[in-house]
């Protein structure tokens, strides 16, 4: 793994790192999952779908694919956990976020990543990103990179590195999965918004 490029754009990509094989069931788990934006705790945006499924055996496999958790420990350098999973898919002509941190000053305490199960460009509301952004002194008016791939891609992420999914203007499918992991000192915190959240799976694992 390239920890030199993780640290100096924020993020890394890595490419076809989940299986063909893989990637169909965990369509099917997708689609079995879709709740309508209205039934969540609290609702969600009505032009994305937002899916269930972090019971699934295979979402729980993908969260711990080893180039995950080595991305992640270099990233914390503290024992952490998986915090959530849910599937996300913008739908067409949804509004584009604004370019955003996950977790403003959570550097070393967050790490996010998101596995596409459909191809992504900028026609189908693929996620935007601007490099180094997490660092001290960065340049948030640098132009932004709409990143773009194929299915079985995985981007890691530091919480402090703008971005945000942008506009699909096709209503091409983009499926993906949104992990997210934190350092234990959060286990607390997050006990209290698991129910708001809808998270249903066990989080107790931690990693070293």
């Amino acid at each position: 793994m390239d920890f030199d490029a993780l640290d100096r754009q924020g993020y890394l990509l890595f490419r076809e790192a989940v299986s063909q094989d893989c990637v169909e069931r965990l369509r099917i788990a997708f689609d079995a999952g879709i709740v309508p934006s209205d039934q969540w705790p609290v609702p969600r945006a009505s032009d994305w779908h937002h899916s269930l499924l972090d019971l699934d055996p295979d979402v729980q496999h993908l969260c711990r694919l080893p180039v995950l958790i080595d991305g992640v420990r270099h990233i914390l350098k503290q024992p952490f956990f998986l915090a959530q999973v849910e599937g996300r898919e913008p739908l067409a002509g949804n509004a584009p976020q604004l370019l955003h941190r996950d977790g403003a000053g959570m550097t070393r305490q967050y790490v996010a990543a998101i596995a596409w199960l459909d191809p992504y460009d900028a026609e189908n509301g693929a996620t935007q990103i601007i490099p180094g952004t997490h660092r001290e002194n960065h340049d948030d008016s640098a132009m932004a990179e709409v990143l773009a791939g194929d299915v079985g891609d995985i981007l890691l992420f530091d919480p402090d590195v703008l971005h945000g999914a942008t506009t699909n203007r096709t209503g091409a499918r983009r499926r993906s999965l949104l992990l997210s992991y934190a350092a234990v000192t959060l286990r607390a915190q997050h006990k209290q918004t698991e129910a708001l959240r809808n998270i249903r799976m066990d989080t107790s694992e931690v990693f070293v």
